[in-house]
């Protein structure tokens, strides 16, 4: 607009205190609806809307609470002024002024739907029991939808305001792909923790092992995972690593292993072996800390120099230090089997033959005296 005070002078002089007293009641007409509206029909409309099977819409309506008291200000100052008599290209941004207001105002309300708390996001991962889980997904997820919200309102608004974008966006572009290519790891890292909290392959206090470490899982967060080693150091391992690799989770066994083969001399009788191999096995099947679901107790085989009693069993707990008391007393019982019947455990040995001239082969019995221990 090119006016000189001179013609805005004359403009205002020309304006009829009657158009402007209707303008201004216009004005107060729809102020007073607006308190009308908000204070009894606006909580009717929320009313109703929280008997639907979503609260979706009543979020939305929530959401948009304050727009609409807004929403009404600026309508009734656009037909207040549009009622006074205005030149075309004052008109022409009036309209623009208009536009771009409401536009920001659907903006508002949207940027306020996807807020943290939104029912857009509890129903989307209402499948997901953990609430920590929630706490990470959630705000980024918030940010991300509002940082979206903006940048298509102020796109819009730019337009009604016929301002060219393309070079902006063709700098953004450049300087996105830029950034991309830096915050490459980043980003890598970031989708590594989305799989882990969603797939859920560990959770916090888990013990598990990978190629890259193996430990109790201390922090999970979107770039890395914080992993306490049994040396009871922290490592730092980045999500993109975890979520290529294989990860063996501990903590999800429901009993623990223990197997191992017993070896005892060739010298034991075949009714004593056999004797061994079945108390073993009732002590097993009467310890109420081995779990019952599968227990073999079988000599094996003949070992280079020993007869080996393969033994395989769970515990029911599956924490170290349990399980390991678990094993020493299953070892005690054992040896006190083998004192029972008088059977020894064999240890390596090795005879060796001397060749005489005169004799033939002769056996070096004091190379090992004993094959027992």
């Amino acid at each position: 607009m090119d006016w000189d005070w001179v013609n805005v002078t004359d403009y205002f002089y020309r304006i009829k205190w009657v158009d402007i007293g209707i303008a201004i009641a216009i004005f107060l007409l729809f102020h007073i609806f607006r308190k009308v509206f908000t204070r009894y029909i606006f909580k009717l409309i929320v009313r109703f809307s929280k008997k639907t099977p979503t609260d979706i819409f009543t979020n939305l309506l929530l959401a948009f609470e304050k727009p609409l008291r807004t929403f009404f200000i600026i309508v009734g100052t656009y037909v207040a002024l549009i009622y006074l008599p205005v030149r075309p290209d004052v008109m022409l941004t009036l309209e623009k002024v208009y536009g771009s207001s409401i536009i920001l105002l659907v903006g508002w309300g949207l940027y306020n739907f996807t807020a943290e708390n939104s029912s857009l996001f509890m129903r989307m991962f209402n499948h997901i029991d953990e609430d920590e889980e929630k706490s990470m997904l959630i705000p980024f997820l918030s940010k991300g939808l509002r940082f979206l919200v903006i940048a298509l309102t102020l796109t819009i608004v730019l337009g009604v305001w016929d301002i060219q974008i393309t070079g902006l966006v063709a700098g953004l572009g450049l300087g996105g792909l830029a950034f991309a290519l830096a915050a490459q790891d980043t980003v890598s890292n970031f989708f590594g923790g989305v799989i882990i909290i969603t797939e859920k392959p560990f959770q916090k206090g888990d013990w598990i092992e990978t190629p890259t470490v193996t430990g109790v899982v201390e922090d999970i967060t979107f770039r890395s995972t914080k992993i306490r080693t049994f040396a009871d150091s922290v490592v730092t391992v980045p999500n993109s690593t975890l979520a290529n690799e294989p990860i063996t989770n501990w903590a999800q066994m429901g009993k623990r292993r223990i197997t191992f083969s017993l070896g005892v001399t060739y010298s034991t009788p075949k009714e004593k072996l056999e004797t061994v191999a079945r108390k073993i096995e009732k002590a097993l099947r009467e310890h109420e800390e081995v779990h019952q679901d599968l227990i073999l107790v079988r000599f094996s085989e003949f070992n280079s120099s020993s007869l080996d009693i393969f033994i395989y069993f769970f515990t029911n707990t599956i924490m170290w230090g349990e399980w390991l008391r678990v094993k020493e007393d299953i070892n005690f019982i054992i040896m006190k089997i083998l004192e029972e019947e008088g059977v020894s455990v064999a240890f390596p040995s090795r005879s060796l033959y001397i060749e005489k001239p005169d004799t033939g082969h002769t056996l070096l019995q004091n190379e090992d005296k004993s094959n027992e221990a």
